[in-house]
């Protein structure tokens, strides 16, 4: 936060908090009639933030302007096919570890996947009665 004096004339403001940052600085726009590079200036985001920012509270309010957690959601390559995939094969051979496990992903799914996102992936399947130990699968 670049504005001098803004944190003095208000004893509640925490430059550190990110939401009322945020806020504080559409409030400025808003209510003080700033205009938004002034804004952005004096609290050191860029133009593109401020508009998100404003697009983010106006659909959800205060907590729109909580940040997001960045990154998939979700397995994304390692779907439910896939895994189920490595099952079977890993019971019809338990011999098979992470890289030729991997190699016949790709093979068949055309997908390049690391060994611990595999064994990961077996982990968070409820019930599988495949097992990864060091360097052992145990089926």
């Amino acid at each position: 936060m670049r504005r001098p004096g803004y944190a003095i004339e208000y004893d509640f403001f925490d430059p550190r908090d990110l939401v009322q940052v945020k806020y504080e600085m559409l409030r400025e726009v808003r209510a003080a009639g700033a205009t938004v590079t002034e804004a952005t200036d004096a609290f050191g985001f860029s133009r593109p933030t401020y508009y998100q920012a404003e697009r983010a509270f106006q659909d959800e309010g205060l907590p729109g302007l909580i940040p997001k957690k960045r990154g998939p959601k979700a397995a994304h390559k390692l779907t439910d096919e896939v895994v189920d995939y490595v099952e079977k094969i890993v019971e019809e051979d338990p011999s098979l570890k992470g890289p030729a496990l991997t190699k016949r992903i790709t093979k068949r799914f055309r997908l390049t996947v690391h060994p611990r996102s595999i064994e990961r992936a077996l982990a968070r399947t409820k019930g599988s009665s495949v097992e990864f130990v060091g360097e052992l699968w145990l089926g």
